[in-house]
């Protein structure tokens, strides 16, 4: 359950959504071709199933299942694929890189789960551990890339990526979801922010220390 937030009054969009839903289906259409040759590379190197599906929060806290291509080798204790640095192949570092693994997630714009430019969908498990504020992220659909992920990525700690949340929430538009494309496609080919420093993946989010004493279990599960 989210944390309780003071109501705030949301501009309408409906521009914003027959935007998503136009440009999602003539990029599924366009881009046909290139997800059916990543499919097959995928099948052949990581083998079934192909797409990696995930529970995800999105606007205003409900779950949808998120779809990509995957990326990781199934945990496999015996063969010591447990950490994701040990699951995570050549192949999968290089479509995270491309953001080719995130062609699927198309289909969640057009379903309306998410939108093209938002704050990124994260792991249900996470909602008890924001504050109030970090919650508002939640007030708008989650995005394919939004504010944080072109001002640093994975780079960026979770506090940084939540303030970018919200500050898009704050301060949406056409104009700034244009800009943010633009500087998603100079991102994703300056391959900037792919991972946090050091770790092969973004790392778990526990909550914030103010959180985290408020919770009685310290906030970690």
């Amino acid at each position: 359950m989210l944390p309780q937030v003071a109501p705030r009054t949301v501009r309408p969009q409906r521009s914003k959504r027959l935007i998503d839903v136009v440009a999602a289906t003539v990029l599924l259409v366009v881009l046909a071709p290139v997800m059916a040759v990543t499919a097959l590379v995928v099948l052949v190197r990581l083998g079934r199933p192909v797409l990696f599906r995930q529970c995800r929060t999105g606007k205003h806290g409900v779950s949808f299942e998120l779809v990509k291509f995957r990326t990781m080798r199934p945990p496999d204790p015996g063969r010591g694929l447990v950490a994701d640095p040990d699951r995570l192949t050549a192949l999968g570092r290089w479509l995270r890189s491309t953001s080719l693994d995130e062609l699927p997630t198309l289909w969640n714009v057009l379903r309306g789960d998410m939108s093209l430019v938002g704050p990124r969908p994260l792991l249900p498990e996470y909602l008890p551990r924001y504050s109030a504020a970090q919650a508002r992220r939640h007030e708008v659909r989650p995005g394919i890339t939004g504010l944080a992920q072109v001002r640093g990525r994975n780079g960026l700690s979770w506090e940084e990526k939540f303030e970018f949340d919200v500050e898009y929430v704050d301060t949406r538009s056409l104009r700034l979801d244009l800009s943010i494309l633009l500087m998603t496609v100079r991102t994703v080919l300056r391959r900037e922010g792919i991972s946090a420093v050091g770790l092969a993946t973004a790392p778990e989010f526990r909550g914030t220390t103010a959180s985290r004493a408020a919770a009685p279990d310290g906030g970690h599960r």
